[in-house]
């Protein structure tokens, strides 16, 4: 019996395993951006389940894209996004609607991605923009240093606004942007970014917001900052409590995943790596419970 048992331990122990590993490898929680034609922002920074959704055996820009039209655009991917295959590898020729050729742009964690098939992991910012000028290509992709903060009203915080860009020999790199005019859900400010890109905000608004920036002098593809301000009950704390992108992105994701998890017995919804898990260690528990039982039977009857 206790061979058997041991046996079973193992097996179960095993298949526990593999199913964590596998569910996890089928989604992960990436955060999306898009901007439309208008230039503003159509997704802000939202959290979604990335899954093979073009079933190429990796999580891409691609899927990530498809999956946030799927959600957010009206009439899902079918309407509003498209790819083709050319020389340079996947690219896009639809996005939030608007087809014109290669006049779009993507970054994953604000860095220019090479095609839609360059891989996304948990916690990846992927971007994507449609381009305005499509003279001179002259949009600038810019971000905040943070991508997330929480704070309560009446508070300060000082944010840095870069842009990337490129040396006198084509070599990427980062310029401050100045002059900058920052938004707040899409309503301008008095704020604006010095001659190091960097600006002072005092929050006046409670509730969730997304702010943002413009420029009178040059085309900004819109960066965002999600910001979680409360108006506390007693006296504000001195200090704010911001989140560089990396721990933005992680905690975003653990809540979002457990705010997604599901319980019951609808086979329509659905349900995220975390809830599977729990199935499998769940059917694992009454296994080893029935055999406890078994066990205990077969002594008493030993004896």
């Amino acid at each position: 019996m206790k061979r058997v048992l041991a046996s079973v331990l193992s097996i179960l122990a095993a298949s526990a395993a593999c199913g964590v590993s596998a569910f996890a490898a089928e989604e992960e929680m990436v955060f999306v951006t898009i901007a439309d034609a208008n230039g503003d922002l159509a997704v802000a920074a939202h959290p979604i389940w990335c899954s093979d959704a073009d079933g190429d055996g990796a999580l891409t820009v691609n899927d990530a894209l498809y999956l946030a039209h799927e959600q957010f655009y009206d009439g899902g991917a079918a309407a509003g996004y498209g790819t083709s295959r050319t020389e340079f590898g996947l690219g896009i020729t639809k996005l939030w609607g608007k087809e014109q050729g290669s006049g779009f742009g993507y970054c994953v964690n604000n860095k220019p991605a090479m095609s839609l098939e360059d891989p996304v992991s948990h916690a990846t910012f992927v971007s994507a923009y449609v381009y305005t000028d499509l003279t001179g290509f002259s949009d600038t992709y810019c971000y905040f240093d943070i991508q997330d903060i929480s704070t309560y009203l009446g508070n300060t915080h000082t944010f840095t606004l870069t842009a990337n860009s490129y040396d006198e020999n084509w070599n990427p790199i980062t310029v401050p942007v100045e002059g900058a005019t920052i938004t707040i859900d899409g309503e301008k400010t008095e704020w604006k970014t010095d001659a190091q890109g960097m600006v002072t905000i005092t929050f006046e608004k409670a509730g969730q917001l997304v702010i943002s920036a413009v420029s009178d002098t040059q085309i900004l593809v819109p960066p965002v900052v999600k910001a979680d301000i409360v108006a506390p009950a007693t006296e504000a704390p001195a200090t704010t409590e911001a989140t560089t992108t990396t721990q933005a992105a992680t905690t975003a994701a653990t809540t979002a995943a457990a705010a997604t998890t599901t319980t019951g017995t609808d086979s329509a919804s659905t349900v995220p790596s975390t809830g599977d898990s729990t199935g499998i260690f769940a059917l694992g528990a009454a296994a080893l419970t029935a055999l406890g039982a078994l066990a205990i039977t077969r002594r008493r009857n030993e004896n």
